[in-house]
């Protein structure tokens, strides 16, 4: 994989729906993972984490855009439940539009 700056990691994006989540790997081991409710017409993001050692990386923007990115083109509703997706998306109004957020996180 090529990141945007045009330097090669060993990162891959990964959409496993059948454990609910979007997964950054590296190799064979998961890196991050942004966990997922789906719901009619909606999916709500309740949990992202990347593991420590992985940290400083940017690893988790990567996975929430790779994640956003697939719902929209989806065509779903966004729910923002989990803290990171949350700033994530506050800091990219791109996704406005595609927001319901959770009635304890309304913006």
């Amino acid at each position: 994989m090529t990141t945007e700056t045009g330097i090669a990691d060993s990162y891959d994006l990964v959409h496993v729906p059948e454990e609910s989540t979007y997964e950054i790997r590296d190799g064979d081991k998961a890196a991050g993972v942004a966990h997922y409710v789906q719901g009619e017409g909606s999916v709500t993001f309740d949990h992202t984490v990347v593991l420590p050692e992985y940290g400083g990386q940017g690893l988790g923007g990567r996975l929430a855009r790779f994640a956003l990115d697939d719902a929209v083109a989806k065509g779903q509703r966004i729910v923002p439940v989990c803290p990171f997706i949350a700033a994530y998306v506050t800091k990219h109004p791109e996704y406005e539009e595609h927001l319901d957020w959770p009635a304890e996180q309304a913006h």
